[in-house]
């Protein structure tokens, strides 16, 4: 793969990875929620499921879904359905007090790592983005080196990404921030998250 389809690639992925969605919302309300720790692991099973996306759409997904349309409805109604769930989720907990950091308050390791894989492939935007525009930028045969640079890039686009959003949202100021309004930042994220998934439902 050339080098300036791989920094198209790049800078693809950094506007799929900053643009406003569900992801970010999460990472945001994780990190100022429960610290750096619990935002960065959610970052790794965001960038996970990222990987698991880009890996389907090399090995022929958009193939796929033009035989069988179906499947790409109903994983776009799963996904939307998952994204209703954790909007109503945040909404819901909008009136519990933040707790203080502490390993009594944060959820495991497993926990954070799969919900940010569970968001990620549940987010249409990732489907649509891989189904159609990554695989126009792939080689048309890429070799096994040109795959491990591609995935490798991908994922540390969305890691870092992520990860930066974690440690902003989780310093002492914005987390002050976060806890003084947090009832209605988090009926606000709920919101947004859960009219996203009624949106992609209905689309």
């Amino acid at each position: 793969m050339t080098l300036s389809a791989l920094l198209t690639l790049a800078g693809l992925q950094a506007l799929i990875a900053m643009s406003p969605g569900p992801a970010g919302v999460l990472t945001i309300k994780t990190a100022a929620a429960e610290g750096v720790k619990s935002g960065l692991l959610l970052s790794l099973g965001l960038a996970l499921a990222i990987i698991v996306w880009a890996a389907g759409a090399m090995a022929g997904l958009s193939l796929i879904f033009e035989i069988a349309p179906y499947l790409q409805t109903a994983l776009r109604l799963i996904g939307a359905a998952f994204l209703i769930w954790i909007g109503i989720s945040l909404w819901r907990k909008a009136s519990e007090p933040m707790p203080e950091i502490s390993a009594a308050h944060v959820k495991s390791p497993v926990a954070l790592v799969r919900l940010g894989l569970l968001t990620n492939l549940a987010n249409p935007k990732a489907l649509a983005y891989f189904a159609a525009v990554f695989t126009g930028i792939m080689p048309t045969d890429p070799t096994a080196t040109d795959a491990t640079i591609i995935l490798s890039l991908i994922f540390a686009i969305e890691f870092v990404w992520y990860a930066i959003l974690s440690l902003v949202f989780s310093r002492p100021a914005p987390r002050r921030a976060y806890a003084r309004a947090k009832g209605w930042l988090d009926r606000a994220f709920g919101g947004i998250v859960a009219l996203l998934g009624a949106k992609i439902a209905t689309t």
